[in-house]
This record gives C-alpha cells, sequence and structure tokens, in this order.
C-alpha cells in the first residue's frame, strides 16, 4: 500500500487541478466571439452569444451554394409561436385596410401645423402683391425645405398666372397654387412597390437609411401593410449591429403573423442574415421577402461597403426588386445628404418619409425627388401601428393646403 501511494497522490493531485481550472476554461470558450467583419470605434463588441426565441433550434448547416466569404452560423427562423402550456396567447393583430390607412393619415395631414396652408395663401391673398410680397413667398418656401430650384420654379409659375390672371381671391389663388404644388410633386412618377412575386421567386425589399430613422418601425408596418393585402411575407434581420434590433423586428412580425430570420450571434455577419432570409423565402414560397439593415451614419465607409455587400450576397439568390430609403422628414435639407450618399452605393427605387407630421416642412418631399430623381412611395405621421401608407400627390397637396 505505502508503494503504491506516491503513484496514486500526484495523480490525486492533477485531478484536483483539473477540475478546478475547468470552469475557467469553460467560461473562456463562451466569450470568444468572432466577429466575420470590420468594426469602426462606434460598434460596441458585444460579449457573447445573443439568445434565442426558440428553444430547440437545429444545428446550422452551411450552404455549398452560399457565396465565400458569408457565415451562416448561427441562424434561425423565428416563427409565431403556438400557445405554450402556461402562457397567454398572444393574438395576431389584423391590420387596418390601406384605403382606411389613407382617411386617417390625411386627416392627421390636415390638422398639422404645416406652413404651406397657414403662410402662402395668406400672402398670395393680400390686396397688394408687389415685390415685397414675393419675396416672402419666396422665404416662406425656402423654409419649408422645398430647396432652391423648386422654389424659383414655383414662384415664377405664380407670378406670371397671378399676373395674367390679375386674380385676388382666396378661392382662386387656392386652386393656382394647388395646380403648381401638384405640378411639382409630380403625379406622373411610379410610386408602385414592386412586392409581386415573380415565378419562381418572392420579391425582394431592401431597406436602408440611418439610425434613428424609424427603419426597423418601418419594415414591421410594412409587413402589415402587405398583410393586409393578403400577401405571404419573411422578414430578415440583418441589422445586426443595433442591440435588440432582431427582436424588435421579430415582434414586430409576430403581431401580424409574419415569420423573422434572425442570428442568435451579437455582431454577426449583416450578409449572411440576408442570404439565409431570402434563401428561406424561396424555399417556403412566401410573395415577398423584407430586410432590415444596419443603419450607422452615412458617412461610415464600413456600413457603405457592407450595404453594398449586402446586396451583392442576396443577388446570388434572386435579384432586389426594391430598395427603400427611410429618410426622417424633420431633418430637413440634411436628409438629402444621406439620400445622396446611400443612393451611391445602392439603386434606390423609392423613398419613405417618417415624422412627416407638425414638425416637418413638406417641402422635402419636393426637394427630395427633384435631387435624385426617385419618388416618395410611402409616408408615416405617427408612431402607431397604421400610421403609413402610400403616398399620392394630389391627396398629399390637398391635405397641407387645408
Amino acid at each position: 500500500m505505502n508503494d503504491i501511494l506516491p503513484i496514486l497522490l500526484p495523480i490525486l493531485a492533477a485531478l484536483v487541478v483539473l477540475g478546478a481550472l475547468l470552469p475557467v476554461l469553460m467560461k473562456t470558450r463562451k466569450n470568444i466571439t468572432n466577429y466575420p467583419g470590420t468594426r469602426d470605434e462606434n460598434d460596441p463588441v458585444q460579449p457573447g452569444a445573443g439568445g434565442t426565441l426558440l428553444e430547440d433550434r437545429p444545428a446550422p448547416t452551411r450552404d455549398r451554394n452560399a457565396p465565400d466569404g458569408v457565415d451562416l452560423e448561427g441562424l434561425e427562423t423565428v416563427d409565431v409561436p403556438d400557445n405554450v402550456a402556461g402562457l397567454e396567447t398572444v393574438p395576431v393583430e389584423t391590420p387596418l385596410p390601406v384605403a382606411g390607412r389613407l382617411i386617417r393619415l390625411r386627416e392627421r395631414l390636415v390638422r398639422s401645423n404645416n406652413i404651406f396652408g397657414k403662410g402662402l395663401l395668406a400672402l398670395l391673398s393680400a390686396d397688394k402683391i408687389d415685390e415685397d410680397v414675393w419675396d416672402e413667398v419666396e422665404e416662406t418656401l425656402l423654409l419649408a425645405d422645398l430647396g432652391t430650384e423648386p422654389t424659383l420654379q414655383l414662384v415664377d409659375a405664380l407670378r406670371e398666372r397671378v399676373k395674367v390672371l390679375g386674380t385676388r381671391s382666396p378661392e382662386q389663388v387656392k386652386a393656382l397654387l394647388r395646380e403648381e404644388l401638384i405640378k411639382l410633386v409630380d403625379p406622373t412618377m411610379d410610386r408602385t412597390l414592386r412586392v409581386q412575386r415573380h415565378a419562381d421567386k418572392p420579391a425582394v425589399v431592401l431597406v436602408v437609411g440611418v439610425n434613428g430613422v424609424g427603419k426597423t418601425t418601418t419594415v414591421g408596418k410594412l409587413a402589415r401593410v402587405l398583410v393586409a393585402e393578403d400577401k405571404d411575407v419573411l422578414l430578415g434581420a440583418a441589422d445586426t449591429f443595433r442591440a435588440a434590433a432582431a427582436e424588435q423586428l421579430a415582434t414586430w412580425g409576430s403581431r401580424v403573423g409574419v415569420p423573422t430570420v434572425k442570428s442568435d450571434v451579437d455582431g454577426a455577419d449583416p450578409a449572411s442574415v440576408a442570404y439565409e432570409a431570402v434563401k428561406a423565402g424561396i424555399d417556403q414560397e412566401v410573395d415577398v421577402v423584407m430586410i432590415d439593415t444596419a443603419g450607422r451614419l452615412q458617412n461610415k465607409t464600413g456600413l457603405m461597403d457592407e450595404l453594398g455587400k449586402v446586396k451583392r450576397v442576396i443577388e446570388k439568390l434572386a435579384e432586389v426588386d426594391e430598395v427603400l430609403l427611410v429618410l426622417d422628414a424633420t431633418t430637413g435639407q440634411n436628409g438629402l445628404n444621406q439620400a445622396r450618399v446611400f443612393a451611391e452605393v445602392v439603386n434606390i427605387t423609392g423613398i419613405v418619409l417618417t415624422k412627416l407630421d407638425g414638425t416637418a416642412k413638406g417641402g422635402i418631399v419636393v426637394a427630395i425627388q427633384k435631387s435624385l430623381g426617385v419618388p416618395v412611395k410611402l409616408i408615416g405621421l405617427g408612431e402607431g401601428a397604421d400610421d403609413l401608407a402610400p403616398f399620392d400627390a394630389e391627396n398629399f397637396v390637398d391635405a397641407i393646403l387645408n
């Protein structure tokens, strides 16, 4: 026995040390996060991996058709959960039909404190319209974010028509102003959303914009619009830089019964999420796949490069039918600068103007369209789930003049 003790004691000691080190080694392994992209100083590194909304998520598999440089690990599809024992079922909401949404938005815009109705009509209905009045009209339009070129165009047209007709009555002036504003807003622009399913693939909508403009919320609201039109929709949470963005999008989807593809890894490759979302949309034969993207400042080269990569990766599977740029209407001319930078990276097909309420200046609609040659397709006037509707030139002008 004494001969065996010298041999057993070192073994027992080694086992004790190994047992003490094992939890530390496991914790270290758990905290290692592999980030496949490039971060800048504004992108905090999130330790550890995020949780999932599905407890029994199947092990991720690598699609051999996936483009090089795209990591599909950690992706999941979050479906609307069935009733779980002991938990209350959250009912799926029924969105308002488009017609009712348009009426609601117009009523809110009419009530808004817009500069056109209160300023221009008073000036143009004056007993004497001299150069001082025209200078005030021009200043009012510029303050309304109409832009220099559209302002001069509108003032010249109004000058000529008022001079020829010699009109002064508020009704006649309002009619003239309405006609000229409708021309500027341009009802001939194609504002149709390209969300019709192709023969064998879904329509793909890429939603871009800087942080804070309501991009993720817009994706959720647009999903409601499409569901109200009886379309099958799938969401892709490719904004992997902002904390809780994927959960926010999944919540919007679950409210109207729409599944969401997201990653359970913080800071995952956005292109991989976009790729997997489109692939899932093809496999599940949905009508529309909408991809929410990251939205750091537009002057960050890394974001622009990443955005271009997301679009290229999607196009390995399907055509991108719509690229919607979400802009905050209250930012005015700064929104134009954002729009120009995004337009250089992706081919923007439409604008979504959010927060177009009493604090915004309606002229930004004209300025953006003139600058980019891209139509405003959707507008939002509030925080409500159904406060998003197709943009209509005549209804918009009528609302801001009433």
